[in-house]
């Protein structure tokens, strides 16, 4: 991965929909939650989204905190922090960090009701959007948001059927859109990233070479967790076919006659990072931005 750029087009018809149904609606919305995840939290913030969301205030949600390394994805917290964001970290496993959000949330309306008042107006709920690339967590957020399983209270005036209101409490109301990405992914250890974290769909990178740059990360920065998982103690990126043995033999990848069916072992190093199973990890470094 010494060549950082990269040329990943991978664009649905659904999400630029949904970039200009948001830039349509944005007018009616308060405040911007943009959720990522804590353990790609470069690769995973939407590169453009101030393009969409303007001058809004904005909460950076970092989900899966529980499933990151910590100590490098606080180092990204304070970076964000340091650029003049709000950040809460969020474990939904353990719903812990959902009432840093609401304190966020009044802290950074709290004017908005006083000028309402002001005018003669009735305070009213705020407003929020929800944003963030797919697979990050943001339907199981919305559900802690709540408190239940969420309920959709209709589409307002102008807003249509892809994005939906939903009533997270009296105070707040939450404008939920589908996942979206940015046109083209150009740096490669991110494309990687996305790829490896299931944030892009499986055929837009080869399955092979996504699972070899995870064991390739493992080994460069999580050498104890590669061993603890796989019980490789060496990879080669230029020689993978020792440490997919000796996962296919482990894992029971094998086709007739004994042979490692090497496919299936890419699928299950993928869906082993995916579910959290080989540990506490973060991919992303502070210099990939």
């Amino acid at each position: 991965m010494n060549d950082n750029k990269t040329n990943i087009n991978w664009y649905p018809g659904h999400m630029a929909k949904t970039r200009r149904q948001i830039k349509e609606n944005i007018n009616m919305v308060d405040i911007v939650y943009e959720v990522v995840d804590a353990r790609i939290p470069i690769s995973s913030k939407i590169k453009d989204i101030d393009d969409l969301i303007g001058n809004k205030p904005k909460i950076i949600i970092m989900t899966k905190y529980d499933l990151c390394d910590e100590e490098k994805t606080n180092k990204f917290k304070s970076y964000y922090e340091s650029n003049g964001y709000k950040v809460v970290m969020v474990d939904l496993i353990n719903n812990k960090g959902i009432n840093k959000i609401f304190e966020y949330t009044n802290e950074l309306l709290k004017d908005l009701n006083i000028k309402r008042e002001n005018k003669g107006l009735k305070p009213r709920a705020y407003r929020a959007l929800i944003v963030g690339i797919p697979n990050v967590g943001k339907s199981t957020l919305i559900n802690r948001l709540v408190g239940k399983k969420a309920a959709i209270v209709g589409n307002k005036p102008g807003v249509t059927k892809s994005l939906s209101w939903i009533r997270i409490n009296k105070d707040i109301e939450l404008l939920d859109s589908p996942g979206i990405l940015w046109p083209k992914i150009d740096n490669e250890i991110q494309g990687y990233n996305l790829a490896s974290f299931s944030a892009i769909k499986e055929e837009i990178l080869p399955i092979g070479k996504v699972a070899c740059y995870i064991l390739d990360t493992l080994y460069t920065n999580y050498k104890q967790l590669l061993f603890d998982r796989y019980g490789i103690d060496y990879f080669d990126i230029d020689d993978v076919v020792p440490a997919y043995d000796i996962i296919g033999k482990k894992r029971g990848a094998i086709v007739s006659k004994g042979e490692v069916d090497y496919d299936k072992v890419s699928s299950i190093i993928i869906k082993d990072l995916r579910d959290g199973l080989i540990g506490k990890v973060t991919f992303d470094e502070v210099n990939n931005d």
